[in-house]
């Protein structure tokens, strides 16, 4: 039987708002561990930034990230999967556009992200990508 996105994705992803100011959005990162939130307005998704665009969109163009927004910084054009899709399905796309971390939405509305991880240990458990997934941040 052919596994579907919604059967391992993260169905409540970290999100901020797209008038949050960058360095909100990086303690939102550091507090939940993570390298990218995604940007949704009403249930809407608006776009994604991650630690490496608040790094070279904004720092490095010598913006205040305290004034920046996400929306200033962010990418916009997110490829998105949906819930059904299959799970080959979804990572043809992360191969095809090499990405790393994928929304789930339907019908415009945000559902869930699945991420390389996500596959990685779903697909082959005892590989090394799926441990380094799987083991737990420094705290």
């Amino acid at each position: 039987m052919l596994r579907r996105v919604e059967e391992i994705m993260t169905e409540h992803p970290v999100t901020v708002r797209s008038l949050t100011s960058l360095t909100e959005a990086a303690r939102v990162m550091r507090d939940a561990d993570i390298g990218d939130v995604l940007v949704v307005d009403d249930g809407r998704l608006r776009g994604i930034v991650t630690d490496r665009d608040i790094v070279v969109r904004a720092l490095a163009e010598g913006r205040d990230p305290a004034r920046t927004t996400v929306h200033s910084v962010c990418s916009p054009d997110v490829v998105t999967v949906a819930p059904d899709d299959t799970l080959a399905h979804a990572t043809d796309v992360m191969r095809e556009r090499a990405l790393r971390r994928l929304p789930v939405a339907e019908n415009g509305r945000l559902r869930g992200i699945v991420t390389l991880g996500d596959v990685a240990i779903e697909r082959e458990p005892a590989s090394a990508l799926a441990d380094i997934a799987s083991a737990k941040g420094d705290e």
